[in-house]
């Protein structure tokens, strides 16, 4: 399977989102993604990093950072559901088993709830390994209305 290397943009504003509104995305964990994020952010967990470690703890194995696949969340909302334009409000997560060194992980984020007088979405979060639920959460956004990019208004 071949996976894209990036997601491509889809803008959505307010008035295009509806509840039930799916997008999916597909991500094979690399060692070199997972050393990125640990220089990034600076996480330098052996778990991470070092075979050698992780081989003795209860995963047998290195595994990815929980944020990092949080990260995959973030990639969705921030390009396809809603996309650019959509501001983070705020994020619940719940990690509920590893994902390891070459893993796909599936993503799915879903509208539930639309705020429309507050100009936000409620997005139910969801990363699957196989039939695995790896991490799941729920996610409000911020999204500009149509008729703020016509006047190029902010309101942030």
């Amino acid at each position: 399977m071949t996976e894209p290397a990036l997601l491509p943009l889809q803008i959505l504003y307010l008035e295009d989102l509806r509840v039930g509104m799916t997008e999916r995305y597909s991500k094979i964990v690399k060692s070199s993604d997972v050393v990125g994020f640990a220089e990034i952010t600076g996480d330098r967990n052996p778990i991470h990093l070092s075979e050698h470690f992780a081989a003795k703890t209860p995963f047998k194995g290195r595994i990815a950072h929980g944020l990092y696949t949080a990260g995959l969340i973030s990639a969705v909302i921030g390009t396809r559901l809603p996309g650019p334009g959509a501001i983070y409000v705020s994020q619940a997560l719940k990690f509920l088993a590893p994902v390891k060194i070459g893993d796909t992980v599936d993503v799915s984020v879903e509208v539930v709830e639309l705020i429309k007088e507050r100009q936000r979405a409620r997005l139910s979060c969801r990363c699957r390994v196989g039939d695995t639920v790896v991490l799941e959460g729920e996610a409000v956004v911020k999204i500009p209305p149509r008729a703020q990019e016509a006047t190029g208004a902010s309101s942030r």
